[in-house]
């Protein structure tokens, strides 16, 4: 070997190594970043993998927006959550564990001393808190008390079923709003009246008036979660606790917010008041009024919104195709997209005075850190360098495509690719599918797919009718049939890549997760041949269950828009579900479910399982003994994704069945 050579040899960079199971522990959860009236510093919760005890410990973190460097304010606490700067940018309040079973109170704590005191002493725990604009006093929101119950009386605890789901143990509970002194002593209720200010599914946002006076909320009809969506914006005075109903509707409006002067309120309603569609942005006159749409040209399902400083314009976010996008939006004329580039998905944002905005967002090879736009021209600078060991990993390029179904609609997905991928050679295609149905996915860092492309694997990322992220022409595809419109597009996009060459069709998996496990079933039933293997977490396989057992129940959404049981659905519901082509399914299939799930319920799964087992389909169903849509903490989630991604090495490399 040449003297040459081996100066090469030496010089060569050695390979990055992929992205594997061990690096999901190394992953910061980044949330609720929020900037500082004056624009220079960022309070934001900062999550760290705690494998021993299965939890993200949480901390509270201050980044200087100019130079990225950064303190914890708090340090890792349970509960910890929801931060925000008073007005004048001198304290932080949070929400917090008080001890355990004590529920969730709001502490305080000032900037320059770092310790925090205890604000409230709720005895339901605290749901939802905003500062008044002098930054004196706290709003809150809170379960009411119910009397405690002695002897005997103990076991009189039957109680009426409502539009909860299936798993509630108890009546709900009406939600209330109370202020109390920022430094804290005895609260004071300020609503009395029926309804709610929370539902299982979440409490009402609480935006005061710029004078004080008054808070802007969503109340519900009841504390049910079915009932999430009959809700109406209200302005309670804060002195007398009398309500006024802002525009007359009782359903689908949330997110109330005042305009910088205190004249106006901006608020999220469906297009046309229809809960199949997505949501705009009205604003009206805060004494009252029906509101005009600003956002309708915009056509986009909007998730945020919130006024720019100056009042002339709201700040508005959505997914837009295969990325998340920030426009502004003016009381008068069409909105200006932001360039966020090189990001493509935000979390969550909040502004300065001046109209800088700090996000959470992440890259194709980055996941999420901490950026701020200093103006609306200006390009993002990162704040935060957490993710750096995991960015300088070799990892599977995104492409976005689009593709046409059979019946004329146009779909859009990400493909990613495997580290090595050469465009001669035939890969594995693996198809990740996204729930909600009104969710998209986009170009951003997944870490499951990059797991997936680190194995050799392409991964398919679709996004069918009922996706958020093209129109409300292609979301509300989704209502003449939850199953039918949105696997034809998925069966679409599998063929758009097959015709690039570069699929082993010898070798194509089907999973996803809630909605996506609904397809994931679907596509196993109705298109039995083309699957080597499948994978159903938390599949919402049978929509006569997800209507009267889930938490969302009755609530009209998409794919399920009223009664199966009135005005001749039933026969439409049946053809729909997975579940009823479950004896033409033949793939391989693993099954993922917690017990108490209130979303997709795990008799499901149960269906499932038997229905496969009974006609001798390779089938295996794994069960995690916990609550929540997804088994909680970073531990489970990695065994969740090692057995996902065994799963289908196996079938992969065993014999395809025929």
């Amino acid at each position: 070997m040449t003297a040459a050579l081996v100066a090469l040899l030496l010089a060569a960079p050695a390979e990055a190594r992929r992205i594997s199971l061990d690096d999901l522990e190394r992953l910061i959860r980044l949330e609720e970043p929020q900037l500082s009236t004056d624009g220079r510093q960022v309070a934001l919760l900062v999550g760290r993998a705690n494998l021993d005890e299965n939890r993200y410990d949480t901390e509270l973190m201050l980044v200087d927006a100019r130079s990225g460097s950064q303190r914890t304010l708090v340090a890792a606490r349970p509960g910890l959550a929801t931060p925000r700067l008073s007005p004048a940018g001198d304290r932080v309040a949070f929400i917090a564990d008080v001890h355990p079973g004590g529920g969730k109170q709001v502490f305080v704590v000032p900037l320059a001393s770092g310790e925090a005191q205890l604000v409230t002493g709720s005895a339901t725990g605290v749901l939802a808190y905003a500062w008044s604009p002098d930054g004196k006093a706290i709003a809150f929101i809170a379960e009411e008390e119910q009397p405690p119950r002695q002897g005997a009386a103990r076991f009189e605890d039957a109680f009426e079923v409502g539009h909860g789901g299936y798993l509630e143990r108890r009546a709900s509970a009406a939600a209330q709003l109370h202020v109390v002194s920022a430094t804290g002593g005895e609260a004071r209720r300020v609503t009395q009246g029926p309804g709610s200010l929370a539902t299982g599914l979440g409490p009402s946002t609480l935006s005061w008036s710029p004078d004080g006076r008054s808070i802007a909320v969503a109340r519900f009809a009841s504390a049910d979660s079915g009932d999430h969506d009959r809700s109406r914006i209200e302005r309670i005075d804060v002195a007398s606790g009398a309500s006024q109903t802002v525009t007359g509707r009782v359903r689908h409006e949330a997110s109330p917010v005042y305009s910088p002067d205190g004249t106006q309120l901006a608020w999220l309603y469906p297009r046309n008041g229809d809960p199949t569609s997505g949501a705009e942005a009205l604003v009206g006159p805060a004494s009252g009024g029906e509101g005009r749409s600003l956002s309708r040209a915009l056509d986009r399902n909007l998730l945020w919104l919130q006024w720019r400083p100056d009042g002339h314009a709201l700040l508005v976010g959505g997914n837009d195709g295969t990325r998340v996008a920030l426009w502004q939006q003016p009381l008068q004329g069409p909105a200006r997209r932001i360039d966020l580039s090189p990001v493509v998905e935000v979390a969550d944002f909040s502004q300065s005075g001046s109209g800088a905005v700090a996000f959470v967002g992440s890259e194709e090879s980055r996941p999420n850190e901490l950026y701020i736009l200093d103006s609306p021209g200006a390009a993002p600078r990162r704040l935060t360098d957490l993710h750096a060991a995991l960015a300088a990993l070799t990892l599977g390029r995104t492409e976005s495509l689009s593709w046409k179904s059979e019946d004329g609609f146009v779909s859009d997905g990400v493909l990613t690719l495997p580290p090595d991928f050469e465009p001669r050679r035939r890969y594995p295609l693996v198809l990740s599918i996204h729930g909600g149905p009104t969710a998209a996915s986009n170009t951003g860092f997944a870490e499951l797919a990059q797991l997936m492309a680190a194995r050799g694997w392409l991964v398919l990322q679709p996004n069918y009718r009922g996706s958020d992220n093209l129109g409300d022409v292609h979301l509300r595809g989704i209502v003449a049939g939850a199953g039918e419109g949105p696997g034809k597009d998925v069966l679409a996009g599998v063929e758009a890549v097959k015709a690039r060459g570069i699929v082993d069709a010898e070798r194509i998996a089907v999973s996803g997760w809630s909605y996506g496990g609904f397809m994931t079933g679907w596509m196993i039933g109705r298109y039995p041949g083309l699957w080597r293997a499948a994978v159903a977490g938390a599949a919402a396989l049978d929509l006569f269950d997800m209507y009267a057992l889930s938490d969302l129940n009755v609530m009209p959404r998409h794919a399920i828009t009223g009664s199966p049981w009135t005005e001749g659905r039933e026969a439409h519901y049946r053809a729909q579900s997975p579940i009823t082509y479950a004896s033409q399914m033949r793939t391989p299939t693993l099954i993922l479910s917690t017990v108490g799930d209130s979303r997709v319920t795990v008799t499901q799964s149960y269906k499932l399982f038997r229905a496969l087992e009974d006609n001798g389909v390779t089938v295996k169903f794994v069960a995690y003994p916990t609550g929540g849509h997804w088994p909680p903490g970073p531990v489970r989630r990695r065994d969740v994704y090692r057995r996902w991604l065994t799963w289908i090495e196996q079938q992969f490399a065993a014999a395809p069945s025929r």
